[in-house]
């Protein structure tokens, strides 16, 4: 199988999440160690109606992105024909959402609504799996109780239809991300399923990757808001993965990846809009730096490459000046 060779190789993947998993945020997962990464959940009805931001979601500039395209919909025909749009796009996976529990995604019946909707369910997988040929995925949650049996009722549908591989992301509707994830229904599916499983769920190091993977059998591990504004999880995840040492990256490091942002951010938007996005999407970077926060309130007010760098000069400096004098 195309999908199961691809997390032969590297068993990380980056989670789809909104407003963060853009183009640039994916460029840095990559050069972070990722093996594919996900776009954000994008919307089948506004891909098909070729709404102009939507249509740049997927754009092919893509450099050496292993991409995953994630959709949402009920409507079988609409998800075929975004499916189509994405697989000519020059993406290399579709993902189908089974997971969003944001209220607006749930009251049209798409996300996690569909769980509760085997039939419908059924109608779209199967319609978007016989309108591709690339690699297709699901990502499904718990459903809505505890039991899981949903979710397992849902994996079995979707190896039917044919799907390449699921991820599992253990907790309700209801949860969001409260609470525990569930590992113990990751390796319940695994060991029913005919393809691989990727964990998804509370991995916040390395050592939370190589543990879902010994408890549950999982094939491949998705990581999410750990991911947001420390892109190197990755290459510690695979080093880890391969006993080898598994070294945090040092403050130079960090802040290196504060710059490659800046200048991914502003070519994808231009600088203009970039700016504006710079002023809540740079403090990402500074989780775990002393001072964080006296940083993030520093970058409120940037609108240009040439003050984000400023202002990145200015707080390296005062955290060397700190711990030097």
């Amino acid at each position: 199988m195309i999908f199961a060779s691809l997390i032969r190789s590297n068993r990380t993947i980056l989670a789809p999440m909104a407003g963060i998993t853009d183009y640039p945020f994916r460029v840095l997962a990559r050069e972070g160690g990722c093996g594919v990464v996900c776009s954000e959940m994008i919307s089948a009805d506004a891909l098909v109606r070729r709404s102009p931001k939507t249509l740049h979601m997927i754009s092919a500039e893509k450099k050496q992105e292993m991409l995953s395209v994630q959709l949402f919909g009920t409507d079988k025909a609409m998800m075929a024909d975004a499916a189509k749009m994405v697989q000519d796009s020059g993406a290399d996976v579709i993902d189908i959402n089974f997971g969003c529990a944001v209220k607006k995604i749930v009251k049209t019946g798409a996300g996690v609504a569909l769980m509760r909707n085997p039939e419908t369910a059924a109608d779209v997988i199967q319609s978007v799996r016989n309108a591709v040929n690339i690699p297709l995925t699901i990502k499904i949650r718990t459903g809505w109780d505890k039991s899981g049996e949903q979710a397992v009722g849902i994996a079995k549908i979707a190896w039917e239809c044919g799907v390449d591989a699921v991820t599992v992301h253990p907790r309700t509707a209801a949860q969001k991300f409260s609470g525990a994830a569930d590992w113990a229904l990751i390796k319940r599916i695994k060991d029913l399923s005919p393809v691989p499983v990727i964990g998804n769920g509370d991995i916040r190091s390395a050592a939370d990757a190589i543990r879902m993977i010994h408890e549950t059998g999982c094939d491949a591990v998705m990581v999410g808001r750990a991911a947001i504004g420390y892109p190197q999880i990755f290459k510690e995840i695979n080093n880890a993965l391969n006993d080898e040492p598994v070294e945090q990256q040092n403050l130079d490091g960090r802040f290196f990846t504060m710059r490659r942002y800046i200048d991914e951010l502003i070519n994808h938007y231009g600088e203009k809009t970039a700016g504006f996005m710079l002023r809540s999407r740079l403090g990402w970077f500074s989780k775990g730096i002393p001072f964080s926060t006296e940083f993030r309130e520093s970058i409120k007010q940037i609108s240009s490459k040439a003050q984000a760098i400023e202002q990145i000069e200015l707080y390296r400096s005062f955290i060397l000046n700190t711990f030097t004098s």
